[in-house]
């Protein structure tokens, strides 16, 4: 296995690393520096939702690099208008603003601020689990303690309520301050281990924030675009939030954050409240019309469905033979697999055996590789799968 650990005298101890070095990528397929080959089920944490070095991508980046790389959002660009008509061809019906950006983190950010200024409330409800990001709003709704601690105090006026309990929402909603103008849930929770909510509960909250006049937000940063096999996770429980965040995949590859708004909310935001420089510009915009393109002109939330459905029926049929699988859970390309022990051999012994996995906490496999996998890369990654899970029952002498 060759690497070059030299990039850590420069990118500091950060980020949980992994000790491969990738050179070249395909669709579902990665190759490090040697030539190896990796069935790729981490899909750049869901960023290669159209697969590696999409031809549609490649195509419209290279194309656009030829024109014009960059343009502030001041000026007007016709590569970015194109990109907006489409988004809004397959943006919830509901959702008719969007305000651009970078990443997942910077869609939340802006969430946040139009939803205050909205509402002239400062409290927010969040849910135990929930992952939004790290900078300071972001991270103030990530109820994981380990990112939170060592950057306390936060924002002020954070309730965090178990991802089922709709009555304890309720109730915080009718406290006597009447501070909570916000309730910003992650369809299906993915850094927490692809948890599924209760039938119900999205509904249940939908209708709180109508009846109390709440703004919704949900953080479709991981689970929408096709993920999991609607084009929006929220289409499983046929929810639509007031706002939206996404990032991830939308430009396939290249940085990119929205949030989408209902008119109403965007429109009490004055000239200058909030910005930024690098975003909405043509090459972004380019690769999001590709992305776009390719998810529904070459069927790929379709594929999700299908494919999602063969590889978790696949997974349930290894959970009926290995006793080291808890449960598997997830829709479409977002899948779980909790196990009863540490994942971290699985990962090492996946990244030897030429398949790449994520994690989610200590003991939980998350799969998110890219819409574009086909039945006999399933196979494959499945077989793999078992091989690792065999290898660790013998480890673990189970």
């Amino acid at each position: 296995m060759n690497y070059n650990i030299n990039e850590e005298n420069f990118v500091g101890n950060i980020y949980q690393r992994f000790p491969v070095s990738i050179k070249k990528g395909k669709g579902c397929t990665l190759w490090d520096i040697d030539g190896k080959e990796y069935i790729d089920c981490m899909g750049g944490y869901g960023v290669a939702l159209v697969g590696h070095c999409n031809d549609r991508v490649i195509n419209a980046i290279k194309k656009q690099a030829e024109q014009l790389i960059t343009c502030h959002i001041s000026l007007y660009n016709d590569t970015r208008l194109d990109f907006l008509n489409k988004l809004f061809t397959i943006a919830p019906t509901n959702l008719n603003k969007v305000f651009f950006a970078n990443s997942g983190a910077e869609s939340v950010e802006a969430a946040i601020k139009f939803s205050r200024k909205y509402t002239k409330k400062t409290g927010i409800i969040a849910l135990n689990g929930a992952y939004h990001g790290k900078t300071f709003g972001a991270l103030s709704v990530t109820y994981n303690e380990k990112y939170r601690k060592s950057f306390l105090p936060l924002l002020d006026d954070v309730y965090f309520v178990s991802y089922s309990d709709s009555e304890k929402i309720e109730e915080l909603v009718n406290g006597p301050n009447n501070k909570i103008g916000t309730i910003i849930v992650e369809p299906i929770q993915g850094e927490t281990g692809i948890i599924v909510p209760p039938v119900d509960f999205l509904k249940k909250i939908r209708s709180i924030c109508d009846k109390h006049g709440l703004v919704l937000i949900f953080d479709e940063i991981q689970s929408g675009l096709g993920r999991t096999g609607k084009m929006w996770a929220g289409q499983h429980w046929d929810i639509k939030p007031d706002i939206m965040c996404l990032a991830k995949g939308i430009a396939g590859g290249i940085p990119m954050g929205l949030t989408l708004l209902r008119s109403e909310i965007l429109d009490c935001i004055k000239v200058g409240e909030h910005s930024s420089t690098f975003a909405g510009n043509p090459l972004a915009c380019a690769a999001g019309s590709a992305t776009i393109d390719s998810l529904v002109e070459d069927k790929l939330v379709e594929n999700s469905e299908k494919i999602g459905k063969m590889f978790k029926e696949g997974l349930l049929d290894l959970k009926d033979t290995h006793k080291i699988i808890r449960e598997i859970r997830g829709f479409g390309m977002m899948m779980g697999i909790e196990m009863k022990f540490d994942i971290k051999d699985i990962l090492f012994d996946g990244i030897k055996s030429g398949i790449l996995l994520l994690y989610s906490g200590r003991n939980i496999l998350r799969l998110l590789p890219p819409l574009v996998m086909d039945e006999d890369i399933t196979k494959k990654a499945i077989n793999l799968i078992d091989k690792l899970l065999y290898n660790e029952e013998k480890r673990r002498n189970v």
